[in-house]
């Protein structure tokens, strides 16, 4: 099948065979207690490594920045060292892989914290749904808000973050600013109601940003967005000049690409960012449907995105771009085991043969 998504990407900075990369997404089997990769984990990304590029699920910075249980951290030699054990196993099966930084900031619980209280911007709990706890649904909590001390060791934390992902063998970062997660707090108008220099919506994420790359190049750091993105109670009132800003104080770095998610809703993000990106673009759509390949196919087509990153349908599909170019049948998804569990909707995705 004749696909742009197929087609070599030779960008500033990627190289890469193939432009369907695998997006970030949660998959909670690391061991709990340590945050350490299980050896199941090693084999997943490894059945998936003929994605252009994998980005890893969210990986905390910081002890405070876990998101629920058997979520994978990344700040110690043993957190290096499972790592390593993926990225060997992915770059012998012939595959790139970026970790993604993943502080969730408020959208955590006590009950995953040690006791802890989830921080923020500012003290406003998420005012719908839940959290998913070891001992089930959880209500969110008032989060504590941060001194601007400890946003600055927070800065440093995804720096080291970085550092020890670099030796854990990863090729790159990508920086999580999407979803209503901590960046995202400070990015937006109804988690960040401070009166200090980080009233300015878009400081905490061009430090981070600028921590990284200082840390590990700034071709090896990259950056997801989710503008208009509601999820996690996230109000932005005026999300095409905040991008912009954000966009403007970034695109000269020289990073990695930027990852735009665009969502339904009144923000065409693809639309309003691409303009004013001169780099590598990586877009996915986020919707009740896994993305489909005609929709990709068109945004890289068309040039609104460089890359293509999939989530459901990398997770049910670990030979993707195999049967993209033989036109062969997609799995389906499968609700079981998708976000905790052992193989069962982890390993067992059945994968062409022949």
């Amino acid at each position: 099948m004749n696909s742009p998504l197929l087609a070599p990407y030779h960008g500033p900075v990627l190289r890469l065979p193939n432009r369907a990369a695998m997006a970030p997404m949660t998959r909670a089997r690391a061991d709990d207690a340590t945050g350490v990769p299980t050896p199941i984990m090693t084999e997943y990304y490894t059945q998936r490594a003929a994605a252009g590029l994998i980005v890893s699920e969210g990986i905390w910075p910081h002890r405070l920045g876990k998101g629920g249980p058997g979520v994978p951290g990344l700040t110690g030699p043993a957190h290096a060292e499972g790592w390593r054990q993926v990225t060997r196993a992915v770059h012998a099966a012939g595959g790139r892989i970026f970790a993604q930084l993943w502080h969730v900031g408020r959208v955590s619980h006590p009950d995953i914290l040690g006791g802890e209280r989830p921080v923020a911007p500012s003290a406003v709990a998420i005012s719908q749904g839940s959290v998913f706890t070891a001992s089930g649904p959880q209500d969110y909590v008032i989060p504590r808000e941060l001194p601007a001390a400890e946003v600055a060791e927070i800065v440093e934390a995804h720096a080291a973050a970085a550092r020890v992902a670099m030796d854990a063998g990863f090729d790159g970062i990508e920086i999580s600013a999407a979803y209503g997660y901590l960046i995202a707090q400070f990015l937006s108008d109804s988690a960040n109601l401070r009166t200090d220099g980080y009233a300015d919506h878009v400081r905490f994420a061009i430090e981070v940003v600028e921590a990284v790359a200082a840390a590990v190049g700034a071709d090896r750091t990259a950056l997801r967005v989710s503008p208009g993105n509601p999820l996690h109670d996230i109000v932005e009132s005026d999300p095409a000049a905040r991008y912009h800003r954000l966009l403007d104080a970034l695109d000269g770095m020289g990073l990695a690409y930027l990852h735009v998610v665009q969502s339904s809703g009144r923000y065409a993000a693809l639309e309003g960012l691409r303009p004013r990106w001169s780099g590598t673009l990586m877009a996915t759509f986020d919707g009740p449907e896994p993305g489909g390949l005609g929709r990709a196919e068109e945004a890289v087509r068309s040039g609104l995105a460089d890359v293509y990153a999939f989530g459901r349908l990398f997770l049910a599909n670990p030979d993707l771009p195999r049967r993209i170019a033989t036109g062969s049948p997609l799995n389906p998804l499968r609700e079981n085991g998708m976000y905790e569990g052992g193989t069962e909707g982890y390993l067992d995705y059945p994968r062409l043969t022949g």
